[in-house]
């Protein structure tokens, strides 16, 4: 066979090019494209906001009226501490993009039933020498052929293929006159075994609707664990104030009791040993005093850090907590109605129940894929032939056609690959189920633990009250004991420490009773709703090129 000079050329630079990939001489990470001082310059812009649908974002329905300030004190109620959690919250931003990025695969799913354009152009050159078997003598044979197709495909949940195409193919030879061909096609391809009806081809659809909602529920359960957290840890700051507080008094009322001791001893009235318990119990008020300091800061740093308040997220602002501990503790007895409400309500457990279907969904995927494939396919066609390209199209009217028909049959002996994903697949749904039913137990379980709490806790705000009322009074009757000389000041000083720790015993009683109330209502997966929070609309979630 022989070529023409640019076809030989093209041939001889390919033939060039393909040798030295054969031989290794060609090493593409050593071309000038790997040298980064070759690359473009990258163009820095501002970034812009992401756009976040509001399905993901929480609202307060009655929040309270909030602005950030640069101030050096904060002034801010438990409310306010769970708004700013919600606007201002690092990780609660990180976690919202989840469900929208959930949500985009849902839609790169449902794309798979769009329809499809594809359209092709060949063109082929022959330059040839041939022998005539009749006479034995050599011809050329010079020719060139021309092709296009275009058309449109679809996939459907159904499980069948349609395709309709517009085809055109020109042939000029010196072998035959010029022939011009023109088609218009219809090809239908329909799934009867494996890949059959909506049920098997709807699955990853579903499978990632499914797993859109349980983002949601999972975002749901964090922002309900950055309450709580907020919530606790804006409590546990008002406790460490409050220690302060009392600390601070105690400390004042121990160095009173020093002086007065010290004093009576100047006059004579006590002896020298007196003094040194006077002393110890300050400097003992003084250590605790420092205690406490030190976990109202780690209090006051760990609320700023849920709230992440002030521009940039500032650590150093004080905070002046408005919101005051006191309630009234009122028993609860509605065990059961909370144990129905966490079953309905705990988006774990909900979460649990998405992924749980999502495995059901598997198992038709793969107890489809034991069957073996088989296909039934259509093809009809009108076909023009004519000279020239506009008659071949107007060729199309006469009676030429084309029609097929068949079935197609795959399947692989033993079939190991499809048994293996079925069992696997069944195993997993059985795993899910039983991941569901300990979720479930360890959800009552929670609830009862957290309701138990709150019942102790309430308790104990009338123990410690009653307990601080006595220790009271154990003081007052050291101290006139004291004064008339039937008592030494190291027994005051202890009717002091007792005191002190009834105050701050009655102080953790109410903050914790606060606590397990937040808790309980975590547990029970009511909590959002307890404190005005909404998560997003009812409107469905798109990601934001939908």
């Amino acid at each position: 066979m022989k070529f023409p000079f640019p076809g030989r050329r093209a041939f001889l630079i390919a033939a060039v090019w393909a040798a030295g990939l054969s031989g290794g001489c060609l090493k593409p990470d050593r071309m000038h494209v790997f040298e980064e001082k070759l690359q473009p310059p990258v163009q820095v812009k501002p970034r812009s906001p992401f756009p976040l649908p509001e399905a993901v974002q929480p609202r307060m329905i009655d929040a309270p009226r909030f602005e950030t300030t640069d101030d050096e004190i904060l002034e801010l109620s438990v409310e306010e501490a769970m708004l700013l959690a919600l606007q201002n919250n690092r990780d609660l931003q990180v976690r919202q993009v989840n469900p929208v990025i959930a949500g985009a695969f849902e839609q790169i799913e449902r794309g798979v039933f769009d329809p499809e354009i594809f359209a092709e152009l060949e063109y082929d050159e022959e330059r040839a020498s041939e022998t005539n078997r009749a006479t034995g003598t050599q011809f050329q044979v010079e020719g060139t052929d021309r092709a296009a197709i275009a058309g449109i495909r679809q996939f459907l949940p159904t499980g069948t293929t349609l395709e309709v195409g517009v085809e055109q193919y020109r042939s000029i030879s010196n072998r035959a006159p010029e022939q011009q061909i023109a088609r218009v096609g219809l090809t239908v391809t329909q799934s009867l075994l494996q890949g059959f009806g909506p049920a098997v081809n709807l699955v990853d659809v579903r499978q990632a609707e499914l797993d859109t909602v349980a983002s949601m529920y999972e975002l749901r359960g964090f922002i309900e664990a950055l309450m709580a957290e907020t919530e606790i840890a804006y409590w546990n700051y008002i406790l460490a104030r409050e220690e302060i507080s009392i600390f601070e008094q105690s400390l004042d009322v121990a160095r009173q009791q020093r002086d007065e001791v010290e004093l009576r001893i100047d006059v004579g009235i006590l002896p020298e040993i007196e003094a040194a318990a006077a002393r110890a119990e300050v400097a003992l008020r003084e250590q605790a005093l420092i205690d406490a300091r030190s976990r109202l800061e780690e209090t006051r740093l760990r609320l700023l850090r849920q709230a992440n308040s002030g521009p940039g997220g500032r650590l150093d602002q004080e905070i002046a907590a408005t919101t005051r501990p006191r309630i009234k503790a009122e028993p609860i007895s509605d065990l059961s109605d909370r144990l129905e409400l966490a079953e309905k309500l705990r988006p774990d457990l909900n979460e649990a129940r998405l992924r749980q279907k999502q495995n059901r969904l598997e198992t038709i995927v793969t107890r489809n894929g034991l069957l073996p494939r088989l296909d039934l396919f259509i093809a009809l066609g009108k076909t023009g032939f004519a000279d020239t390209f506009p008659d071949s199209f107007r060729d199309l009217k006469e009676k030429n056609y084309d029609f097929s028909v068949g079935v197609r049959l795959n399947h692989f002996l033993g079939n190991r690959s499809s048994e293996a994903l079925h069992f696997a697949a069944r195993a997993s749904r059985h795993q899910a189920a039983e991941a569901v039913a300990n979720l479930g137990q360890l959800v009552r379980l929670d609830v009862r633990l957290a309701f138990n709490e709150v019942e102790r806790a309430r308790q104990q705000i009338t123990a410690t009250q009653a307990t601080r009322q006595f220790q009271e009074e154990t003081l007052n009757a050291e101290k006139e004991r004291f004064e008339v000389g039937s008592s030494t000041a190291l027994l005051v000083a202890q009717a002091q420490r007792d005191l002190l720790a009834g105050l701050i015993s009655e102080v953790e009683a109410i903050i914790s009773y606060r606590i397990s109330l937040v808790r309980l209502y975590l547990a029970e997966g009511s909590l959002l709703q307890r404190r005005g929070i909404r998560l997003g609309t009812d409107q469905p979630l798109r990601y934001a090129g939908s």
